[in-house]
């Protein structure tokens, strides 16, 4: 069955204002990317998201503050925090882009596309409970995993490997036990978080602080051995892939060195490791990368893993 790439018209209605990181034109690239690959383009199967629910968000947010990101993107926009800002149309990306990344996951639980890539944004492996960070509104994932476990997941695994500690997602779903945390990110780097003792209340994340300029392959090797101990006697339903490509070599926010060859072996190791666990259903979302160009050839390997 086809793999399937999930994007939404609205995720590009959210304005972080002239010259900001994070912009539409990180999505752009992946287009004009997929363009240059035609063999690629023509075996995915192209969906239209659809916006989250104030009540599908509030399975990992508080109600107060979802309405307090809509009043303040109906009122024109406003600023959460110094680089993270809300435009008259944040709302409707966000919302389209959390949809986008839950109507992957029912696909993959009825079967329909077993593995999606979402390419979705704002980010959202930042954002807390009841508080904007780092450019994330809502935490895509961390909805979406909750989400899964509504509709019958017993077991989900999240795998992050954004350059930044996803503490965002780590908050979200450190109080159930069902859903397990694996993130690698370089460290000391923003947001600060993510030591390696970090365990979370019930020892459901495994977190993998590492520092920049390290061979490639030391990088890989931590994350896959990260994601064994997570997984060990315990066998997750659905796998859920933070793709964040500021891990890549070059990004101006990051560190890291990985090259477009470890995003298809990673993704590939997940992958194999999926199929084992359950029958392959994986679902990827846009995270970081600030080089767009980078961006869109790193999403191209991706989908080459995924496949």
């Amino acid at each position: 069955m086809p793999l399937a790439f999930i994007s939404h018209s609205d995720v590009g209605r959210h304005d972080n204002g002239w010259n900001h990181p994070e912009h539409v034109g990180r999505l752009r690239a992946i287009t004009r990317a997929l363009r240059y690959h035609p063999e690629l383009f023509t075996t995915l199967e192209h969906l239209e998201g659809t916006h989250a629910t104030a009540e599908t968000l509030a399975l990992a947010h508080d109600p107060a503050y979802i309405a307090r990101v809509r009043a303040v993107s109906e009122a024109g926009g406003g600023r959460f925090d110094a680089d993270t800002v809300a435009s008259e149309g944040s709302w409707d990306a966000a919302t389209a882009g959390a949809g986008c990344v839950v109507e992957a996951v029912d696909r993959a639980l009825d079967g329909r596309n077993l593995r999606s890539f979402a390419a979705v944004r704002p980010p959202g492996h930042h954002a807390l409970r009841d508080q904007a960070m780092g450019f994330c509104l809502f935490g895509n994932v961390a909805v979406a995993a909750h989400h899964a476990r509504k509709q019958g997941a017993k077991r989900v695994l999240i795998v992050d490997w954004d350059v930044h500690h996803g503490n965002g997602t780590q908050a979200l779903v450190e109080h159930e036990p069902d859903i397990h945390f694996v993130s690698m990110h370089q460290w000391p780097w923003y947001p600060g978080s993510g030591a390696q003792e970090d365990r979370g209340p019930h020892q459901s994340v495994w977190n993998a602080p590492m520092s920049a300029g390290l061979a490639p392959a030391r990088y890989r090797d931590t994350l896959l051995a990260a994601v064994d101990a997570a997984t060990e006697a315990w066998t997750p339903d659905l796998v859920l892939i933070s793709a964040g490509f500021d891990s890549l070599a070059g990004d101006p926010l990051g560190g890291f060195t990985l090259e477009l060859d470890d995003v298809t072996y990673l993704t590939r190791a997940l992958v194999e490791r999926a199929e084992r666990w359950c029958g392959g259903r994986v679902v990827s979302a846009l995270e970081g990368g600030y080089e767009p160009d980078r961006v869109g050839a790193a999403v191209i390997a991706h989908l080459e893993g995924l496949r």
